[in-house]
Formats: structure tokens, sequence, C-alpha cells
């Protein structure tokens, strides 16, 4: 059997899909610490790979996602989230595989007033939507058997996110700012692996009949300083933090300048999903439960 050819090791969602995508047969996991190494900015790193191994599907979790420092290398950032896609997708189509790729909200201005659909007009904002919009075209205008599935306000409990940056700065602090004027929906990478291995299921590996972008969150919506607050009641709850952790203070987004422009507001309808695959994720606060009682019961927060 083909295997499935994953890329990106140490990503969010690329740790979780590790586990999710193994019911489906032989997975290769492949990044920059892999050997052989993957690099998505050179694709002399896995143009021959792909030729070699033969995947049946391809899932691309890895991207530039350094969403300020994208503003001051925008052509690194261009060659891994705009081209690399581009030429995963024409040889997908060459070896007759499936691809999977994780875009973003970046792709939208940030100005709506109700969650954007699949088909509302996108305006990203900055170098970082400008160049995952870019990709999500090259894998269209390939031509191969695609899901691009965008998500939004990615947690977990690995790498670099907004969960974990919380907890580390309320052991360390007496209290943190946190915007207050951004809106959308916290979710959890595990989740977002698994609705990815629910939808393989669903559609027996075949990506074919069901080929497009879908919006993949968690339901519900809230702020940023909603999402920490809600982290520190419960953490302190799961004995995650102390009773004496940082207080949470609100502040506009004015007060907390970036070089990157973040949309206001991000919430994204997922009707499609649910529609074509009977897929719903949980609202968000229940899954910031799941994750952080993973959490507590798996490893203390050190």
């Amino acid at each position: 059997m083909n295997p499935i050819l994953l890329i990106g090791q140490k990503g969010q969602v690329a740790w979780e899909l590790q586990r999710a995508l193994l019911p489906f047969g032989p997975v290769i996991t492949v990044g920059r610490e892999s050997e052989p190494a993957v690099d998505l900015a050179c694709a002399d790193t896995f143009v021959p790979l792909l030729r070699k191994i033969r995947p049946r599907l391809i899932v691309n979790a890895a991207a530039y996602t350094a969403v300020d420092q994208a503003e001051e290398e925008p052509e690194l950032a261009e060659k891994i989230n705009a081209i690399a896609p581009g030429i995963l997708a024409e040889e997908a189509k060459r070896l007759g595989a499936g691809l999977i790729h994780y875009s973003t909200d970046y792709v939208f201005s940030g100005e709506a007033g109700k969650p954007y659909r699949e088909t509302d007009p996108v305006a990203p904002q900055g170098v970082y939507g400008r160049t995952k919009l870019a990709g999500e075209r090259a894998i269209q205008a390939a031509g191969a058997s695609h899901w691009i599935l965008r998500t939004a306000w990615v947690y977990g409990a690995r790498g670099r996110n907004f969960l974990l940056t919380m907890l580390r700065l309320m052991r360390e602090r007496e209290r943190i700012g946190v915007v207050a004027d951004q809106t959308g929906s916290p979710t959890w990478s595990r989740l977002i692996a698994e609705a990815t291995a629910q939808m393989l299921a669903r559609d027996r590996m075949t990506i074919e009949s069901h080929s497009g972008i879908y919006h993949l969150t968690c339901a519900g919506q809230t702020h940023w300083h909603g999402f920490a607050a809600a982290i520190r009641r419960r953490a302190i709850e799961l004995d995650l933090l102390p009773q004496e952790a940082a207080r949470v203070d609100p502040i506009a987004t004015r007060d907390y300048p970036t070089a990157a422009r973040r949309p206001g507001y991000s919430v994204l309808d997922t009707r499609r999903l649910t529609d074509t695959f009977a897929i719903h994720l949980p609202h968000w606060e229940r899954a910031l439960d799941l994750c952080l009682e993973d959490l507590a019961s798996c490893r203390p927060f050190q």
C-alpha cells in the first residue's frame, strides 16, 4: 500500500495528525529535522522524495506562521506558503494522489460582521495572509484533488501558541494585558487532526468527490481576553496554575502594536463542513476544557 506523506513534524497540527492518520495505513512524516530533511522553501528537498515514495495522499501541515516576521521575510514566506503548495499540488496531480492543505482566517480582511463563508471575498491584510491565499490559489490551479482546510486561533499542548504562552505568563507575572477587540474561535489542534481523519473515513480516502475549501474551527466565538480568562479559570481548577496566577486585563489592539495587522473579526462559518461530512466541532470552551484536562492528566505544566 502506498503511504501517506505528512509534511510537518513538530507543528501543533502535524503532531496530532501523526496519530490521527495511522488507521489509514503507513504514514511517512517529514520535516526540516527528518532524514531526509524536507524544507518547503527548497523544492529539491521534497520533489524527489515524492516521486520516490509515490504517496497516495499528501498532507501538508507545514507553513511559515510567524505572522509579524513575515513582514520582514516576505520572500521566504512566499516560498513556503505560496510556491511550495503549488508544487505539491502539481506533483499530487502527476502521481494521482490527493492533497490536504491547511490554511487560515488571515485570507480575509477581518472587517465582516458575520462568520465568513468559503465563498466570501478574500482580502488579506499582510504578508502572511497574502502568501497563504496565494498557496490556496496555486493548489486550485494545479487541478489535483484537494481539501484546503481553513482554520483559526489554533492552540495545543505542544509548540508555540497562545495557550502555552498564557500558562507561562500567568505563572511569571502579576497582571497580563490581553487584547479584547479581536474576535475568533479558539480551536484545539487535536480536533483539527481528528476532523481531518473523520473526513477521510467518511470519504473513504477519495478526496476527489468533495474537492474544495472547507472552514474548520470550533463552534462559538470570543476575544483573546475572554480566551485568556477561560484558560486562567480552568487551569486553576485543574491545579495547572496557582490560585494567585496573574490577573488578565482587557486592552485594545492599539495598545499592543504589532508589525502585521491582525483581523478584527476571524469567525469562520463551518456549515459547509457539517453539510458535506456531518462533522461539527464542539464549542471552543468545551474543547479548551478537554485540552487542559489532557494536559493535567499527562504532565503538569512546567
